[in-house]
Parts: structure tokens; sequence; C-alpha cells
């Protein structure tokens, strides 16, 4: 009896100590965005199916530039990580020449294509470059880098094409020259955050033309946010066009409502969206006339994500608006040329890169004030828990990301596969599903950064 009573003093004790040990690990935070950086940020990811060894050798490209910018990132919040923020540099310079009046694509060719809104993003990186580069004393790299990203605000602002004066939405930028008189919610996110950061950094040096192009920025939201949202499903239409009529917009509603609206709530297109509000009303004066105007959009943004987070996994499908039980028809769009395309029943999915970037959006927006806490963050807890389990697989001591949607896109009128419907956001040849596409890779260190420093909120 003695011996029993010392094997259970023994086993309660072991629990114990068990319990301590086990609720330790628990409570000792895993940096993933360091994680991140490191297995995959930094090299080893890919850009739309291209894969990249490593991140200083990768050209000018808007997914790249993401990995780059999220990199810098992780360095501001853990400046010991030298080797990132080395990395973000030589990636800055492997396209940027010595003076910053050229910025170059792999070709070597002037990257800057004529009004692609997708080119311009990767500057993103250049504000802190430019900062940092001042504060060790480098002016000519500092002012190369403050060169190279005005050279993008004015071709944005001056050079890019608009719709034009007596179409509706006038003023509003083409998505690309290849798509006009289209706005599409990514464009948001490639253009409006940089012109944003711009003026928050450079702007000053002409007050008055500083506050016209807050309202050249501000346009551009309360456009698109107009004609796209849909208040009984609160979410925003991927795209619209200004002339559903045009060959290139096939995809498009031609009558009302929602006249020029694409057909579907893509995730990621409302997460550039959401994204983009957030980061341009980090450096938006309060005391612009429309900054109550962009908040506003914010708010019921972040309220229809609410509504469509998955209740169970706590992330967001592909389709927002559909769960597992939406599937392609196995018939496909048949189109004007006759032929079908699109045919597949693959189902609606848990998708990464907009999870990640709902998460990152609603992390940043309540360490902002632009969120309401008490609101939104049980929202973004649960969503980032969900990211780790539901996209997050270690991988010999690394990690991976999976379940990513490779790309989309809505034509132009040579490639009629690109419909806009479920059917295509499901089953197109361009929208498979990947694991470590940079465009998850980007969004899910955003994401952790966040999260690492809610406790600061």
């Amino acid at each position: 009896m003695k011996n029993m009573k010392k094997s259970t003093l023994l086993l309660l004790v072991l629990t114990v100590l068990t319990a301590c040990t086990s609720g330790k690990r628990e409570t000792e935070q895993v940096k993933y965005s360091q994680w991140m950086v490191e297995s995959h940020g930094l090299g080893d990811f890919y850009c739309n199916r291209n894969h990249h060894d490593q991140l200083g050798e990768t050209v000018w490209d808007y997914v790249s530039g993401l990995v780059a910018n999220s990199v810098l990132k992780a360095w501001q919040m853990y400046p010991e990580k030298t080797a990132y923020y080395d990395a973000v540099k030589a990636f800055a310079d492997n396209s940027t020449n010595e003076d910053g009046s050229v910025i170059r694509n792999k070709k070597g060719a002037f990257a800057l294509r004529p009004s692609n809104i997708d080119d311009l993003p990767a500057g993103n990186v250049y504000f802190a470059l430019y900062r940092e580069e001042l504060r060790r004393g480098n002016i000519q790299d500092a002012e190369r880098y403050k060169n190279a990203a005005t050279l993008i605000r004015n071709k944005l602002k001056y050079d890019h094409s608009r719709i034009a004066e007596g179409l509706p939405g006038a003023g509003g930028f083409f998505h690309k020259a290849v798509y006009p008189n289209q706005m599409w919610l990514d464009g948001l996110f490639m253009g409006s955050p940089i012109y944003a950061q711009w003026q928050h950094c450079f702007g000053s040096e002409n007050p008055e033309e500083n506050m016209e192009s807050w309202s050249d920025i501000a346009h551009q939201f309360k456009t698109i946010h107009h004609y796209t949202y849909n208040p009984d499903v609160q979410l925003n239409y991927h795209a619209w066009s200004a002339m559903p009529e045009d060959e290139n917009s096939f995809w498009a509603n031609r009558e009302e409502p929602f006249k020029g609206c694409s057909k579907e709530f893509w995730g990621r297109g409302m997460g550039w969206y959401f994204a983009a509000l957030v980061d341009v009303l980090e450096y938006m004066p309060e005391e612009h006339p429309a900054y109550g105007d962009i908040t506003a959009i914010l708010q019921q943004v972040a309220a229809g994500l609410k509504r469509w987070q998955d209740a169970d996994s706590g992330v967001w499908y592909q389709l927002l608006q559909y769960d597992a039980t939406r599937t392609g028809d196995g018939a496909g769009d048949l189109m004007a040329d006759g032929k079908h395309y699109n045919v597949g029943t693959q189902a609606n999915y848990l998708e990464a890169s907009c999870s990640c970037i709902f998460t990152y959006a609603y992390l940043k927006g309540i360490r902002l004030g632009l969120l309401d806490k008490e609101t939104y963050m049980p929202v973004a807890e649960k969503a980032y828990q969900g990211l780790l389990k539901t996209f997050i697989r270690e991988n010999n001591g690394k990690i991976d990301i999976v379940q990513t949607c490779a790309s989309a896109g809505l034509g132009p009128a040579k490639d009629l596969s690109r419909t806009g419907t479920a059917n295509y956001y499901l089953c197109g040849k361009d929208v498979t599903i990947t694991q470590n596409e940079g465009k998850a890779i980007g969004t899910f260190i955003l994401a952790s950064l966040e999260y690492e420093a809610r406790e600061g909120i």
C-alpha cells in the first residue's frame, strides 16, 4: 500500500511537470514570420508558376515585389536579421539603374510597361530602403531609391490611361492597357499604396498638389466601390468595365443591376482591395475631405468579410459566397467561338492567399485604430489560427504554405477562357491550385508580423 501511494504520488508529479512543460511550449510564440522568411521568403518561391531560387536575384515583378516588401517589413520588426535587408536591397539593385531613372525587367528592358498597373507595386520597397540608406549616410543610393519611387508615382499619376470623360467612372485608372476602361479590385492594391506612400514621404514638397493627389487616390476607391459593391451580399465583384459592350469586356454584365460588373466575388481580389484600403489609410491625412469616405468603405468591406468567414476553419473560400458544395458544373462555359471552356467539377476550396491577406488587413486595421478591436480581433485571431492549421505544413525544419490559387483574371478578347464565372475560378486552365506561391508567402509573412505585434495593440 505504501509503495502504491509512492507510485501514485510520482505519477501525479510527472503529470504536473508534463502539463507545465506542455503549457510552456504552447505559450511560447513561434515567430512564423521569420520561419516563413527563412523557408521561402529569401528564396525558393513561385511567381505565377515561375520558380525563383534567390530573392536578391529575382527580377522585377509584382509577386516577387510582394515577397521582398514582406521580407523588408520583417527586417523592420527584427532589425538584427540583417540578411533580410541585404536580400531586399539586392532585389531592388538588380532592377534599378545607378540614378533610379530606369527600372529593368528580366530581359533588361524598361519594366514599367504602358498603363500596366501590375508593374508598379514592387516599388514599395524603395521607401524603407531610401530611409535606411539615408540614415547610413549613403546619399547616392538614397537618392537613387527616391528617384525610382518618383518615377513610378509620376508614371501612374500623369501617364497611366484613365477612363475617359463622358464615361461612367471617368478618371479611374485602367487595370492594364489590354483591358481598356476596366478597373479591377487587384489594381487598387497595385497602384494606390505606392502612390499614397510617395505622397506621405515627399508630397509636402508641394502642398497644393499633395491634396489634389490624395483626392485622386480617393477617387479610385470611391469609383470602384460605387460600381462593384453589392450591399445584399456585402462583397465587391472582382472587376468592372465602363464599356461592357467592348470585346475585351465580354465577361461583364450588359444589363442592370451591376452593369459592367463581373459575375463572382473572388477571394484574392477582395483581399487586395481590403489591404489597399488599410495601407492607404495608414498614410492618408485625416483632414482630407475624402478621409471619411474611405474609412466608410473600409468598414463595409471589413463587415462583409466577417460575414463570409468560414465558421469551422476561420479562413475563407476561393469564391467567398459559397462553401465546398459549390463545384464546377461539368459542362463549362460555351463562348462565342462555339467552344466550351473551364470544363470540370473542381469544388470550391479554402484558399491561402486571400485568407492571409484578410488576416493581415484585419490585424493592421485594428492596430492603426481603423477597425474596432472588440468587433474584429476575434475574427483576426480565429483567422490566424486557421491559417496555421489549414495551410501551413512543416517540412524538414521549414514550413510550406499550400492551397493557393496560382492566378486569375478576366479576358481580354484573345482569351475567351477567362470568363469570370464560377466554372472559371474553380476549373480555369490558369486558376490552378499550387503551393509556396509568392502571393501566399508574402501575405502570410505580413499577417504573421501583425499577429506578432498584436500584444502592443
